[in-house]
């Protein structure tokens, strides 16, 4: 059983910074594809960033392009989203996903397996 959990979510100033955590557990992660996905209010849930787990390449999101970064720690099963210069605009819940395959994925109907989100607030 394959689960999810973020951490690292709160309530930022524009301009700041914040990390996120998604521990995975339940099966070896060395051939997923993970994922970073956010849903603001009233709005559909958007691709963020993606790396493959095996690879460590990363792919983002236009918008956040140049401020978010996608790690991962193998040893820990543990993938971060490293985001700097915050805006009002990021503010959303932030969901990790991941699916069994090797290269990264875009859509949200393209993962298996999701955490239960954090929420991100950035305040003007």
């Amino acid at each position: 059983q394959v689960q999810l959990v973020e951490s690292g979510g709160g309530l930022v100033q524009a301009g700041g910074s914040l990390r996120l955590s998604c521990a995975a557990s339940g099966r070896t992660f060395s051939t997923f594809a993970m994922g970073w996905f956010r849903q603001a209010p009233g709005k559909e849930r958007e691709f963020v960033g993606g790396i493959s787990w095996s690879l460590g390449n990363t792919y983002y999101a236009d918008s956040v392009k140049g401020r978010f970064t996608i790690s991962r720690v193998n040893a820990k099963n543990t993938l971060y989203l490293q985001m700097n210069s915050l805006k009002p605009e990021d503010t959303a819940v932030y969901y990790c996903a991941a699916r069994p395959v090797a290269h990264i994925l875009l859509r949200v109907g393209e993962y298996d397996y999701w955490g239960q989100g954090t929420q991100v607030t950035v305040s003007s």
